[in-house]
């Protein structure tokens, strides 16, 4: 399991004119799952991650000044592969891979709502390290960028059908905790 904190950045664009621009900090917690091979102090794996968040944040629209734009990160995902050197119970380690994530957007003037929902794909790289308290039990904290590029959004709804594109961009700090299955004799953190 794994808890922390993520920084994200939302620009809004419709038909190249800027809309809104928003900052986004909350908190996420997950899981992840993955397997090691250790060749003398070299670490080689595989991780798949998954994290649940509720960050949200809105901004006014530039373009439409009565308007108001809502973002929503609800779930990050990732798959990556991860290379890592090890002193003694400590492993030193850089990942990076496949990201995915799931959006809900809205725009709202008084009654009048448009909204539109997506699952993102990104990559991610990030740097970590992890120490072996026990041969089966390890803690680790990392660091990871997320870029998730700009996508093209279909809004619909009483405010009125329009394309938007989200740029997006996040920082995820977070600790956690593994139970290595397997490899008991070993005295590293694989």
């Amino acid at each position: 399991g794994n808890a922390g904190g993520l920084w994200a950045k939302k620009d809004w664009t419709n038909t190249g004119i800027a809309e809104s621009s928003v900052d986004i900090s909350s908190w996420l917690a997950g899981a992840q799952v993955g397997c090691n091979y250790q060749v003398s102090a070299w670490v080689f794996g595989i991780q798949a991650d998954y994290d649940w968040t509720n960050a949200s944040a809105t901004a006014t629209d530039a373009f439409f000044l009565a308007t108001t734009d809502q973002t929503k990160i609800k779930a990050l995902a990732s798959v990556t592969g991860r290379v890592g050197y090890a002193w003694d119970r400590f492993l030193g380690y850089v990942k990076g891979g496949g990201a995915w994530e799931s959006d809900e957007y809205s725009v709202f003037s008084g009654a009048l709502v448009s909204t539109a929902s997506e699952t993102r794909t990104g990559w991610t790289i990030g740097v970590g390290g992890e120490y072996a308290f026990t041969d089966w039990l390890t803690g680790f904290v990392e660091y990871d960028f997320y870029d998730f590029g700009t996508k093209s959004n279909t809004f619909a709804g009483t405010f009125g059908t329009t394309i938007v594109d989200i740029k997006e961009t996040k920082s995820v700090a977070k600790a956690g905790l593994n139970i290595k299955f397997g490899g008991w004799g070993g005295g590293g953190p694989v």
